[in-house]
């Protein structure tokens, strides 16, 4: 399984971002210093660290230094209150992978997380639902044990459901995370590749509707 360590020093925005990957999937370790930070990921084997910039003992800029200094490179996305260009730009020279302004969402931090895992060769290639298995590698599902024919955009909306499972999920969020781009008009085209999804697999009662919101893949049978 993934493992995420979370450098954060505020109690309540650890526990948030905890229980934010639990519904992804990941197993995660939280981390409240930078000094200690240094020494958790150098002697550590992280797949990834959630990393804040403004820490007690050693800022998040001077953790990232330390641990690349050492030969560690662990991907980092940091998430922090600074949105200033000028440190976005600092992080992401420094050799972070990514830099999250908060607050954000948790649908947007799962999604930013797995973009940079599948960068790095440790996004998970194999997902299960129930009795839905999804290659994601070969692109190919089952249902049972028998192949289910998706269309690409099918299978992409099927993969983000089940990468947030619980999570309330807006038309716009699909837009923008399967096809890729910021859509204020007519969202019809997110509704027929919903139903799509769910009459192929039979998710009637499990990918469920939200009036006026979006859609939901719940956990329960």
């Amino acid at each position: 399984m993934i493992e995420i360590l979370i450098v954060e020093d505020d109690a309540n925005i650890s526990k948030m971002i905890a229980a934010t990957l639990s519904i992804g999937g990941y197993r995660c370790a939280q981390c409240d210093d930078g000094t200690k930070a240094v020494e958790r990921i150098t002697t550590g084997s992280f797949d990834l660290i959630l990393l804040d910039v403004m820490l007690p003992g050693t800022d998040g800029f001077a953790v990232l230094d330390a641990i690349r200094a050492k030969g560690c490179e662990t991907p980092v996305i940091f998430l922090t209150a600074l949105g200033a260009v000028a440190d976005k730009v600092k992080g992401l020279r420094g050799g972070a992978e990514d830099y999250i302004v908060k607050p954000f969402e948790a649908v947007e931090l799962l999604a930013r997380i797995e973009v940079v895992l599948r960068r790095a060769g440790k996004s998970e290639m194999r997902l299960t639902y129930d009795d839905i298995v999804v290659d994601i590698e070969r692109h190919t599902v089952t249902k049972a044990g028998q192949p289910v024919v998706l269309t690409p955009k099918e299978f992409d909306v099927l993969v983000f459901f089940m990468r947030n499972l619980d999570v309330a999920i807006t038309r716009e969020q699909l837009l923008t995370n399967v096809w890729e781009y910021n859509y204020t008009g007519e969202s019809r085209t997110v509704d027929i590749h919903v139903q799509q999804v769910r009459r192929k697999l039979a998710l009637q009662g499990k990918l469920i509707t939200i009036p006026k919101l979006g859609y939901r893949l719940e956990r329960r049978s």
